[in-house]
């Protein structure tokens, strides 16, 4: 399919956050030009007039879990680890691929009218999970849940690593494990050992929790950062999750391993879980991106919120209304979750970058006047003003319509008809 998109603005988020007016041609997965409006002898599949709307790089969703919707708003107002293991995990216990699979498909559903063109998912039963994006057309990056209590084996791992990095255009995978709190010491070695014999980062969550730090501190007598480091998890680079209850220490540890801080600051405030340290972070130089958390714990899979939490809370925690700009903020949404995510070519709207692009439709109140159209994105920015997400060439989502080969009413009742099946 080759597609024209003239008469737009363009945040092509190659520099800056500056927006340009011009046209994007796409061809099949690739974007093959981004620039002023000039004639093509070429022949068009469509072409779209985007009537002054915005073109842009689609936002990267950094962490989540994305079959976790069946618990969407079905356990909340709870503390961390009494939700995880009275709630959560009992439920989990009773999943098959085959729920996983179409979970999945909901929270893809909820991806694209967020903007979000690629997620960086966390959860059991990979295979069904890269079925479900593949069907829908949506690009997913894997990492390993692994825990002690769960089953799997690095050898399994590593297997995975294989197959998933080899099994279709849409998909990859990184190595981790849920947490330094649900796995023992052996098996993060041997994660550690399998990160330096195929070359690859590995990602995690880290320091979520006050309570998670000081129990590592007393497990081990060094915070998880330090002791991951200490047994030479980070050698490959990779990141974590959360990064709330960081020690100067351990983000000097990120600093100079090249870890990514990957924030979540929706599902952080909805479990009290606290406030990650981003503009320190921002000056010391980690790379930072953003992710939702799975829909159990945010519930909202939804990228504007979490762009704005992210500039709303570093202000409340630096006392400072310019501690972290809007436009830094877009660029952690976009490229910071790019790089995370092992996505090079997904970070901008470029002549041989892939065509994982959104239309933002300006022409609705919470967007005018066009001050400052980047700053309009994070801090007044919506769900709402999403008019077409593409993935990977193909438009998925369009003007409220679903485009991912399967109607929306089959994948709610099968979700809903998951949910009574776990809980009965």
């Amino acid at each position: 399919m080759r597609y024209r998109f003239y008469n737009a603005r363009l945040l092509t988020m190659e520099q800056d956050c500056s927006v340009t007016e011009g046209e994007v041609w796409t061809e099949d997965a690739a974007i093959i030009y981004t620039g002023p409006e000039k004639e093509a002898d070429l022949t068009w599949d469509r072409e779209i007039d985007v009537k002054g709307n915005l073109l842009m790089p689609g936002f990267k969703d950094a962490h989540t879990h994305s079959a976790m919707t069946f618990l969407r708003s079905r356990a909340d107002d709870m503390p961390l680890h009494e939700w995880l293991e009275n709630q959560v995990f009992p439920l989990e216990a009773r999943l098959t691929a085959e729920h996983v699979y179409h979970l999945s498909k909901l929270a893809i559903m909820e991806y694209l009218t967020s903007g979000i063109t690629s997620n960086f998912d966390m959860y059991f039963y990979p295979e069904a999970i890269a079925r479900a994006s593949v069907d829908c057309g949506f690009r997913t990056v894997l990492v390993s849940p692994i825990t002690s209590f769960s089953g799997s084996t690095v050898e399994e791992m590593e297997e995975d690593y294989h197959k998933f990095n080899q099994y279709h255009e849409l998909i990859r995978y990184h190595l981790g494990f849920h947490a330094e709190y649900t796995c023992e010491t052996p098996l993060l070695e041997a994660i550690a050992r399998l990160s330096e014999k195929l070359g690859a980062p590995v990602f995690n969550h880290n320091s979520e929790t006050r309570e998670s730090v000081e129990q590592c501190i007393k497990r081990t007598g060094m915070t998880p950062t330090a002791f991951l480091n200490s047994i030479g998890m980070y050698g490959q680079g990779g990141g974590g999750y959360h990064c709330v209850h960081m020690t100067d220490e351990d983000l000097k540890i990120f600093k100079d391993k090249g870890l990514t801080a990957v924030t979540n600051p929706g599902s952080n405030v909805k479990l009290a879980s606290g406030i990650a340290p981003v503009r320190k972070m921002m000056e010391m130089g980690i790379p930072i991106a953003i992710g939702t958390d799975g829909p159990a714990s945010n519930n909202c899979l939804d990228m504007f919120r979490e762009m704005f939490l992210v500039t709303g809370l570093a202000k409340i925690l630096e006392e400072d209304a310019a501690a972290v700009d809007a436009d830094e903020v877009l660029h952690m949404a976009v490229s910071g979750g790019a790089r995370a995510m092992g996505l090079s070519r997904c970070d901008m709207l470029k002549e041989g970058k892939l065509a994982d692009m959104v239309m933002i439709d300006l022409y609705q109140p919470n967007m005018q006047p066009f001050n400052n159209i980047s700053k309009n994105l994070v801090y007044s920015g919506s769900k709402a003003n999403i008019k077409m997400t593409m993935v990977n060439g193909r438009i998925l989502y369009e003007d409220g319509k679903f485009f991912i080969g399967a109607e929306p009413a089959e994948i709610y009742e099968n979700a809903n008809c998951i949910v009574r099946e776990l809980v009965q």
